[in-house]
């Protein structure tokens, strides 16, 4: 099994733990990720783009002039799609981009990047991180003592709303919960820092 080395929140450390080798010791599966990663943007997309038909699109009722005699081509509505101010031809129209994974693919490209991450040593274990009161400040001095550098994904046990509304102005961290974490959000972030109890949440929900 994996070892990893416990920090407290001065960044001694203060013991080490092995990890689960079904989780943090998993192959890597590159496929697997490129996928979760195509369908985690995929679901974030709204969808919502549109642009109006010539159908749509408000007046053009009256033909622009007589169909005779003009020495122009025809025409029978100013809101036909070569007009300016027309409609759109084979424009976006709202539509669902969502893609879906099988939960068991979902779980092993999760234990892929996890793995992957604590191969190339972006993994860290604090004994547990807890703030008196919101502080920014206060939470860039911590993670800065226990040596965290570029993006940071901090994963908690439980929520904890003073850590939620410290965090929420440091542009380099993102705040999860265990074991509601996504691969993406792993792959992006330079280092991984896992409260204790976040890696036994974890673990257990893997086990499953």
């Amino acid at each position: 099994m994996p070892e990893v080395a416990v920090v407290n929140s001065e960044g001694a450390e203060v013991e080490k733990i092995e990890l689960s080798a079904r989780v943090f010791e998993a192959k890597t599966h590159a496929s697997l990720l490129h996928r979760a990663v195509v369908a985690h943007l995929a679901n974030r997309r709204s969808g919502t783009a549109d642009t109006l038909t010539r159908s749509e699109v408000r007046g053009g009722g009256k033909k622009p002039y007589r169909q005779k005699g003009t020495g122009r081509a025809r025409q029978g509505t100013i809101r036909a799609p070569h007009y300016a101010g027309g409609g759109v031809v084979f424009g976006p129209h709202p539509r669902d981009y969502s893609l879906d994974m099988p939960k068991k693919m979902r779980r092993l490209a999760l234990r892929s990047a996890l793995s992957a991450k604590l191969a190339d040593k972006q993994i860290m274990v604090v004994a547990d991180l807890k703030l008196e009161a919101i502080s920014t400040k206060r939470l860039v001095e911590m993670l800065e003592k226990l040596g965290v550098e570029g993006k940071t994904m901090l994963i908690l046990a439980e929520p904890d709303e003073i850590i939620r509304k410290s965090a929420r102005n440091i542009p380099w961290v993102i705040l999860r919960v265990a074991p509601t974490i996504s691969t993406y959000d792993i792959l992006k972030s330079d280092v991984v820092l896992f409260t204790k109890d976040a890696v036994a949440k974890i673990e257990e929900a893997q086990a499953k």
